[in-house]
């Protein structure tokens, strides 16, 4: 297990919470509107952005932070099974692209929400 992996029964809440706010906050649909500039992209951007969104919640400080959880299958209990994670390279390069526009609608609808 990586440095960065929290216990065992910190992942089961962490997966209820986000199962949580993907039901009230419409998370699990909003990055699928993001676009970027990319112009033959392997992966949706949403697909992209979505562990990146759900690593921060998780509270990570870096993107390494990030890789070692993409590494160690820690987002395996919240995603269906078989479903293949963008590896952190794609993370980065879509994040230099991305429309930011995009984001700011997605916390606009959290926090519209949360009022």
């Amino acid at each position: 297990m990586s440095t960065f992996a929290p216990e065992p029964e910190n992942l089961i809440h962490f997966a209820k919470l986000v199962s949580y706010m993907k039901k009230v906050f419409s998370i699990d649909n909003s990055p699928k509107q993001l676009t970027d500039a990319k112009v033959n992209p392997k992966c949706k951007t949403g697909q992209v952005i979505l562990p990146f969104l759900l690593g921060f919640l998780h509270r990570i400080k870096s993107l390494n932070e990030l890789k070692f959880m993409l590494m160690e299958n820690e987002f395996s209990k919240i995603f269906v099974q078989g479903t293949k994670l963008p590896q952190i390279d794609t993370i980065r390069d879509t994040l230099k692209v991305i429309k930011i526009n995009g984001l700011k609608a997605i916390h606009q609808n959290v926090v519209g929400i949360c009022k």
